[in-house]
């Protein structure tokens, strides 16, 4: 029986040690991006632009922004003054690196654009106006990369 008991708390405590880490919700920021992006796309869709992310806790970053994906698509578009919202995450750097993106589009002449992107458990929601053409459908990934680093 205390065998038992023993080997249910190793494992209890082997989850506990194992199982990610969740931020405790006072320990986390809410943080936004404003931006501007171009591309074009035949069969393969590149997008590249810039941006400025600032969070609650008073964190700040420039950014360049990436995007690329594949797919029955062909376009060329602009977007001004885009603006992003990010899940909570407990520090800026949770939002750099690479998610993954799935989108279709549609548009001619001025255009609002939305995606919504995600990267393990952070998520990025994308909206903005702009002008071009594009039709498709498209896969792929999208970049977020800090200016200088830290």
């Amino acid at each position: 029986m205390r065998k038992r008991w023993l080997a249910i708390a190793v494992v209890g405590a082997l989850l506990c040690v194992s199982a990610p880490q969740e931020p405790a919700r006072g320990d986390t920021t809410k943080c936004t991006m404003r931006f501007s992006l171009e591309g074009w796309s035949i069969f393969y869709e590149r997008e590249s632009g810039s941006g400025t992310i600032h969070c609650d806790n008073g964190q700040s970053a420039r950014v360049t922004i990436r995007a690329k994906s594949g797919g029955p698509t062909a376009g060329m578009s602009t977007i001004e003054d885009g603006s992003g919202t990010f899940s909570d995450v407990s520090d800026i750097s949770d939002l750099f690196g690479t998610y993954a993106t799935a989108e279709a589009h549609a548009g001619a002449g001025e255009s609002s654009a939305a995606r919504v992107l995600s990267k393990g458990s952070v998520s990025l929601a994308l909206s903005g106006k702009g002008t071009g053409f594009d039709l498709g459908v498209s896969f792929g990934k999208f970049e977020i990369e800090e200016v200088g680093g830290r």
